[in-house]
């Protein structure tokens, strides 16, 4: 027994010790739900985290500090400096476009919509994973990839040798992985092109906790920008689930897109104020590094590029969506892995059912996160009842984010229909305005629907019903 313990043993009552942390704990508590309220959160996620502080605070308290964090104000003020070029290209590719969802994303902090742009459709993961060695190939200047997860297995490492190599011969080459996505294969997995002359950077690594961040935040993001010119973004991680060279049996459904022209460069400045966070770089530098000088046209397809995390003051991306919905007049089509929608989400579909809109959902019969499918069940009644239409998708896990309305604006990307990618994660989405594309990515919508059922909805027994409302209580915090 250490000197300390004995002297309070000695002089310190059981009693009093007791109650001075019960004072601590309560305090503590207080000063957390008083920052929660400042927050402005959601009201089903602000309700969410009172009830598990107040209820289970040994629990709430200690969660909360480790994942409740949402906008930082100071994270925000240090990234938005480096975005500003973006507003010189949107100036220079302004569009015709006049959709009041284009206006509520620009409105609401997100960039505007450019014009000049070329997209291509990645419908499978053999195709991405040819395309990304091929731009990675062909790039003269610079390789900038950012993704929440790089896998350890044949997928990975092929991206990783390839990388190297390219910086071996001179390519700038730039990897960042989220910590938490990229746990193991963030660090000597990733040696060889640090030892070639790359750089890879670890975004807001959870151990040691730092005052930068919280471990919630995480960088969801998936882009891959080649000599400032050309993007690739979407839902694909680079692991053998979602792409690789040959067919894989348990390949996951996902959807991704080549851009080419002046939505590139607003998506490299997104990897430029994401990696300056982390690496602490002055932008000019990374700016230089890609030596593409602007991208003038490339196409006529319009786009917005919406990016939404901490590091956005508003909520540009939900605020979109919610835009979207509303404006639906004829047929709303939502792709998601996870359907965990907010109230004013959920409403407006309802809503939009019983006005004879057509809102069709589809999601994976059985997705790789059993909880979220059974905290799905209660909003999926909802919507039924109200008359709209539930697809399940039996192909396997269907892993694809894309919104299609009345075949006149579409959105792809990286987040996912919950609340998590709406109001917490770093994500980037692209709306896409031209009627030729936003049919495109209709008809990949549409060879989906061959591959899916319909549901059958066993009436619930009260054990289920009472786990289904507890679910529904604690969405926000899935």
């Amino acid at each position: 027994m250490t000197a300390v313990s004995q002297y309070i043993d000695r002089f310190v009552p059981g009693g009093l010790l007791a109650h001075l942390a019960s004072v601590a704990g309560f305090l503590l508590a207080f000063f957390l739900v008083a920052r929660l309220v400042s927050e402005r959160r959601a009201p089903a996620n602000t309700f969410a985290w009172l009830l598990v502080i107040v209820f289970i605070p040994w629990l709430g308290v200690p969660l909360y500090l480790l994942l409740g964090g949402r906008k930082l104000r100071r994270l925000a003020k240090n990234k938005l400096a480096l975005g500003s070029v973006v507003p010189e290209i949107c100036a220079a590719q302004a569009t015709s476009v006049n959709l009041p969802v284009a206006k509520t994303i620009a409105s609401a902090g997100g960039f505007a919509p450019l014009g000049g742009n070329r997209i291509t459709l990645l419908r499978t993961g053999e195709l991405e994973f040819a395309e990304l060695e091929r731009r990675i190939q062909e790039a003269r200047h610079s390789i900038h990839i950012t993704t929440f997860i790089l896998s350890r297995d044949s997928t990975g490492r092929s991206i990783v040798e390839r990388l190297a190599r390219r910086a071996r011969e001179g390519v700038k080459v730039r990897l960042l992985l989220d910590a938490v996505g990229c746990p193991l294969s963030s660090r000597g997995f990733v040696d060889p092109i640090r030892r070639a002359g790359g750089e890879v950077g670890r975004f807001m690594p959870v151990m040691p906790f730092t005052s930068r961040g919280s471990a919630n935040l995480r960088n969801h993001r998936k882009i891959a920008i080649f000599d400032g010119t050309a993007a690739m973004i979407g839902g694909r991680n680079i692991a053998r689930e979602y792409m690789g060279a040959a067919p894989y049996a348990r390949r996951w459904r996902d959807l991704g897109v080549v851009v080419e022209g002046p939505a590139a460069v607003v998506l490299g400045e997104v990897f430029v104020a994401d990696w300056c966070f982390v690496s602490r770089q002055p932008p000019e530098a990374v700016r230089h590094d890609a030596q593409s000088g602007g991208a003038g046209p490339r196409g006529d397809c319009e786009v917005q590029v919406v990016a939404s995390g901490p590091d956005v003051p508003g909520d540009p991306l939900y605020e979109g969506i919610v835009a979207m919905i509303q404006q639906a007049e004829r047929t709303i089509w939502i792709v998601t892995p996870y359907f965990i929608p907010d109230e004013v989400i959920l409403r407006s579909l309802i809503v939009k059912a019983r006005a004879g809109c057509a809102v069709t959902l589809i999601v994976p019969e059985k997705s790789n996160h059993p909880v979220t499918d059974f905290a799905r069940r209660n909003y999926v009644r909802e919507l039924t009842k109200a008359g709209g239409h539930l697809l399940l998708y039996g192909g396997g896990m269907l892993h694809a984010k894309a919104i299609v309305v009345d075949d006149q604006v579409a959105m792809v990307g990286s987040p996912n229909f919950d609340l998590r990618s709406l109001f917490v994660n770093f994500e980037i989405g692209m709306l896409v305005y031209t009627k030729g594309e936003v049919a495109a990515i209709r008809a990949w919508v549409d060879e989906l629907v061959r591959e899916c059922g319909l549901p059958t909805f066993a009436k619930p027994n009260i054990l289920s019903s009472a786990a289904e409302d507890v679910c529904r209580l604690l969405a926000p915090l899935l």
